[in-house]
């Protein structure tokens, strides 16, 4: 039988453009090397719980016509993302806003902390940052970076802050009031049954064959279709020609707990370096579940290597120059789509990866 497209990824950029394309009339394979849909956003049913099985997602967007789109498939909740900082045994809200200065230094008013803030970055005096401690300090002062940065940071990326490029640290959001909502967006929730109840929607009447890996059989399954929209890793689609790209991976540990609740919120950071794992997650609270148990999963960071699932594309400047050379080579395929984070080399929110599956078709 012959395609139209054959999507290499069933997640979401996949399935979405899979939707769009079938929409269209257009006959569509979508494939994936797991044994499941989704992508990473594929939930894990555990003790009665939707486990986001690689590291929680919500869903946040200002986009009124995205965030209908993705309603039209699966009713999202209101959960509202107010992650907790955990530094040596004491929490702070994120992000940093006037509860986290109150807890830093008992201030109750905007000016007091902002004075305080900027006292510090004025005995620092750092004019010209070169790298991102440097760019953290002369943002927010030494007091939030040395408990709510440094140690959540270099353990996310395997490196001392004073080695890693200050643009990582694009903007650290000051809030000089009491709000803990990690989001500015209008619209935020997380699917009522989580996630894969999306991609179902998305993916209705659409063939789909999981365990199959493209590289394995891509001959075979090139000569399916008359165009490919491949949404894995861009420097693997060339035979890593020029070099590997590099990521950051994560490990997850979960923990089933004869409880109600274990910590008291969704989302944990545990910022200081002594502690191996970044965040503790807490699922059932992002459908505000009722269970008689609990799951709980902690996130280490790893550096990734191959066969182990790349997560964070590493854009420094000697990455970044890499991935233009691959995407000028998938530039001379005419019949190539590339899309989503690993194919872009690029870090999305969800909402930003189905505006630009629709953007193909509108």
């Amino acid at each position: 039988m012959k395609y139209d497209y054959l999507i290499v990824g069933a997640g979401l950029f996949g399935s979405v453009f899979a939707h769009e394309a079938s929409k269209k009339g257009h006959r569509c394979l979508v494939i994936d090397k797991r044994k499941h849909t989704g992508g990473n956003t594929f939930c894990e049913k555990m003790a009665g719980i939707n486990v986001h099985r690689y590291g929680p997602h919500i869903f946040h967007t200002d986009n009124g016509d995205i965030w209908r789109y993705v309603n039209d498939f699966v009713r999202f909740n209101r959960y509202i993302n107010r992650p907790v900082a955990n530094y040596k045994g004491k929490t702070y809200n994120l992000p940093f806003n006037m509860n986290t200065f109150q807890q830093l230094w008992g201030v109750n008013e905007p000016h007091e902390a902002e004075t305080i803030i900027k006292s510090q970055i004025a005995d620092v005096g750092i004019t010209n940052p070169i790298n991102l401690e440097e760019q953290a300090i002369s943002m927010v002062g030494t007091d939030i970076y040395e408990k709510l940065i440094k140690g959540y940071t270099e353990k996310q990326w395997g490196r001392r802050a004073n080695e890693l490029p200050s643009f990582i640290i694009k903007r650290l959001p000051v809030r000089y009031r009491f709000d803990n909502n990690y989001y500015n967006d209008k619209y935020q929730g997380v699917p009522n049954g989580g996630y894969n109840r999306l991609i179902e929607g998305l993916l209705q009447g659409i063939e789909v064959r999981l365990n199959v890996d493209f590289f394995d059989q891509r001959k075979e399954l090139e000569r399916l279709a008359d165009r490919i929209v491949y949404t894995g890793m861009i420097d693997q689609l060339f035979d890593y020609r020029y070099g590997h790209l590099a990521y950051r991976s994560l490990r997850f540990e979960d923990e089933i707990l004869d409880m109600l609740d274990y910590q008291g919120n969704a989302i944990i950071n545990y910022t200081d370096g002594e502690i191996p794992f970044t965040r503790s997650v807490e699922h059932k609270h992002f459908e505000f579940g009722q269970q008689d148990q609990t799951v709980i999963t902690r996130e280490y960071p790893a550096e990734w290597s191959k066969g182990m699932q790349p997560y964070y594309p590493i854009n420094d400047t000697l990455n970044n120059q890499l991935y233009l050379k691959y995407k000028a080579l998938a530039g001379l395929e005419p019949n190539l789509i590339l899309g989503g984070r690993l194919a872009d080399y690029q870090y999305y929110d969800m909402d930003e990866v189905i505006e630009k599956a629709l953007i193909f078709w509108n």
